[in-house]
């Protein structure tokens, strides 16, 4: 007997979201399962350095605070509970739950999950003939030069199903992927075999859409003026809402938000999501391979967004595993400058700063963020902020005396208009750099288990059935659309846009939710165009995709970060406002395009 659609609900999106989440999640429509994302890729870089000071501090300490209230509903109301806030630590994070859920005598039995921990095994895997080859240059681990501080592989949701399955209502995981939080209660949920490769694919995609929260209600969106839940004077929502997605028993799902909370749920924003931190048609998940190329989404109802036509097959035979390492340290500091002639301001600011640098530091980046206002109205309007990063292998030359009070310093024999924020905490000790490699490991070198509450261990195999990922598909560039008269206005008038991180690479989804503007768009946005667009990609391998049901063009920026988020010295270390800088670039668009554009664009 086929069961009703499983609702599932996020309350966490990373490490820092809204503390009151689960507060808001937990008074809003009824659900089967919470699930919490915690765990970024930075937030995997912060944590593994505090995680190698202090074991007991491997994991998010602050969910105990978040569940605790909660726990009486969640046991009253059978509601199974899943998340990543194990981090480095998942044992740890399941015995102090267990500690205090007896101290609050309820019935709730706590799993966690194992085996994504690889830093004890590294040894013992290069012996076996494992290189952990970086995802995206073929290089092996050994060629690194920097020794790992962690190693985890990314698990699927096999073994949150198998813990959910045995009895758990809480299921305490470290580093599995993001939407095995949501797949893998599907799972359970439908008694899905291995091999439901489409079910699989459409309870993945489920969980891409939701793991980042309001990221599918309306935040961090193109159109978030027009998202309702703010005030008279100030569009958009003030607190956007958190999503559920509705998994049914074929892996189709419907994507919505609690009834009374504020934000929309939109094919728009459902789209915005889904482009997010994707590599092309093709997602690669341990449990299965998601084909996203015939993903239909259709507004089923106010804030109900149906999402159909994903196909699945085999996994791939190996998983990421990420390994972070310290290579040195690194301070940032930030200043102002004010009035005229910033451009010549800044570049004897920046000679300053080089000159009285110690020696030992290695890279010193000192960026202009933005331009001062002509005839500004204010003394704000005229002024602009200059960040200044440097790094070093050794702590000593960003030490303050070495180079905080050295810039400092500067400011009786600088330009004139140069100042710091005297109230801001200042920069005064350096922090360390932690850089990033995402090594491949075959997947039945990982031992997978679900550990119960009473501490018997349940394996789980690796997959009986994989298959090899030669690369995502090659698509040709696109044919020239038809000459016209033309208007130059930003590429937002008329596009939306999301973009992210994965490792080193930008990814970036630009989409119209005009049908007429669609063949515009996929011509207008050709991999050259993109390099002009974005100078800074003019020497870097651009990846371009289409999803015409989406109506959206998708670019892999590779190299563009770096070798990662946590190491570079971009201000926008993670890519996150790429996109939308994309839309402010100004181009020639069809003059009866911008007649009709959707009031939901930019």
């Amino acid at each position: 007997m086929t069961r009703r659609p499983v609702r599932i609900a996020n309350f966490s999106g990373y490490l820092g979201d809204r503390h009151g989440a689960l507060d808001e999640v937990m008074a809003g429509d009824a659900v089967d399962v919470l699930v919490g994302d915690y765990l970024a890729e930075v937030t995997l870089a912060s944590l593994s350095a505090r995680h190698r000071a202090d074991p007991a501090k491997g994991y998010v300490g602050y969910f105990l605070g978040q569940i605790r209230p909660h726990l009486a509903a969640i046991a009253e109301r059978g509601t199974k509970v899943v998340t990543n806030a194990g981090a480095f630590h998942p044992a740890g994070l399941a015995e102090a739950l267990r500690a205090v859920i007896s101290t609050e005598g309820l019935p709730l039995r706590v799993a966690h999950i194992e085996g994504d921990n690889l830093l004890p095994h590294l040894a013992e895997l290069r012996e076996a003939g494992h290189d952990l080859a970086h995802l995206d240059t073929g290089a092996p681990l050994a060629s690194w030069g920097a020794e790992p501080i962690s190693a985890n592989a990314y698990l699927g949701g096999r073994g949150i199903a198998a813990a959910l399955e045995a009895g758990a209502d809480i299921v305490i995981c470290g580093r599995v992927t993001d939407a095995s939080l949501t797949s893998g209660p599907a799972a359970w949920w439908h008694g899905w075999a291995e091999d439901a490769w489409d079910a699989l694919a459409g309870a993945v995609l489920a969980g891409h859409i939701i793991e980042c929260g309001p990221h599918a209600t309306g935040g961090n969106f193109t159109g978030f003026a027009v998202i309702p839940g703010g005030s008279a004077n100030v569009p958009g929502a003030l607190r956007p809402g958190y999503p559920l997605a509705e998994v049914a028993a074929d892996g189709s799902s419907v994507i919505t938000k609690h009834a009374d909370h504020p934000g929309a749920v939109t094919v728009d924003t459902v789209t915005a999501q889904l482009v997010y931190e994707i590599q092309g048609p093709d997602y690669l998940n341990p449990d299965v391979t998601v084909h996203l190329a015939d993903v239909r989404l259709r507004q089923a109802g106010p804030d109900r967004v149906e999402v159909s036509g994903t196909t699945g097959s085999a996994p791939p035979p190996t998983t990421k595993v990420a390994l972070f390492a310290p290579i040195g340290h690194q301070i940032v500091m930030t200043a102002y400058l004010t009035g005229l002639r910033i451009a010549e301001k800044h570049a004897l600011l920046a000679a300053q700063i080089r000159d009285l640098a110690a020696p030992g530091v290695e890279d010193l980046d000192v960026t202009l963020l933005g331009t001062a206002a002509a005839d500004p109205r204010s003394q704000w309007e005229a002024t602009v902020p200059v960040r200044i990063m440097a790094t070093a292998k050794e702590r000593a030359p960003l030490e303050y005396a070495n180079f905080a009070a050295r810039v400092n310093a500067l400011f009786l024999g600088s330009v004139p208009g140069f100042f710091i924020d005297t109230a801001a905490a200042p920069a005064l000790a350096p922090q360390p750099r932690i850089e990033y490699w995402p090594g491949l490991l075959p997947l039945e070198a990982v031992e997978h288990r679900a550990v119960l509450d009473d501490g018997r261990r349940i394996g789980i195999a690796p997959p009986k059935i994989t298959q090899g990922f030669a690369g995502q598909p090659v698509q040709p560039e696109p044919a020239p659309y038809p000459s016209g008269r033309t208007e130059r206005a930003p590429l937002g008038r008329i596009a939306f846009a999301r973009s992210g991180d994965k490792g080193g690479n930008s990814n970036v989804g630009v989409w119209t939710a005009d049908p007429e503007a669609w063949p515009w768009l996929r011509a207008a946005l050709g991999t050259d165009a993109i390099r002009g667009l974005l100078p800074e990609t003019a020497d870097l391998e651009i990846v371009r995709h289409e999803f015409p049901h989406l109506r959206a063009v998708h670019f892999v920026l590779r190299g563009l970060l770096g070798v990662g988020g946590s190491s570079n010295l971009r201000v926008d270390q993670v890519g996150k406002a790429v996109g939308e800088y994309l839309l402010a670039r100004v181009v020639d668009i069809p003059v009866e395009l911008l007649d009709r554009r959707p009031a939901t664009a930019g």
